[in-house]
């Protein structure tokens, strides 16, 4: 892939929040596992998990725990990304607690870029009460929720959103 492919292909990605509700196939959700996988992170200890949610049971209550967004049900497929803080605690003590939040985002990202890899939509939603995500899935105390990925076929905006130059986010040796 070229570079200026690549970065067309980021371009094109965007946040889709109407969905046909179908759930995602078993080659689809291993496939953006597999991506996740790849990605780095500190230690290579990997602290993050995920909760695959297809019951519509479960996406209509985590809908609820996000304050009632609409797309969270409505999208076939929920990955519940969470921060496994035993695992870099192990290590990092402490600062572990950063790096768990750290990949579980990057393992995120990679996971909203594979789906749309597969020519799928998402959304990463992260306006939720925690507690209430922890308790309708029955998550350990080590185990944070950082983001509902919403993965499913769905209907995009045709509006395109602007964004900031990137030079309007850099600082050139101090702040």
């Amino acid at each position: 892939m070229e570079s200026s492919d690549f970065l067309e292909f980021l371009k094109s990605r965007s946040s889709v929040r109407i969905y046909n509700g179908d759930s995602l196939t078993g080659d689809e959700i291993e496939y953006i596992l597999n991506c996740a996988g790849t990605a780095p992170s500190a230690g290579n200890l990997e602290s993050w998990d995920v909760i695959v949610v297809r019951d519509p049971e479960i996406r209509a209550a985590l809908a609820h725990a996000a304050f009632d967004q609409d797309h969270v049900e409505l999208a076939g497929t929920i990955f519940v990304v969470c921060a496994n803080y035993v695992r870099s605690m192990s290590r990092y003590g402490e600062r572990g607690i950063l790096y768990g939040l750290e990949d579980a985002t990057i393992a995120c990202t990679y996971m909203m870029l594979a789906a749309h890899a597969k020519n799928l939509h998402s959304c990463w939603t992260g306006a939720f009460d925690d507690d209430e995500v922890r308790g309708i899935l029955d998550l350990p105390q080590h185990i944070r929720p950082v983001a509902l990925l919403v993965v499913g076929r769905g209907y995009p905006s045709t509006v395109i959103t602007t964004r900031m130059d990137a030079g309007e986010h850099v600082h050139q040796d101090i702040w």
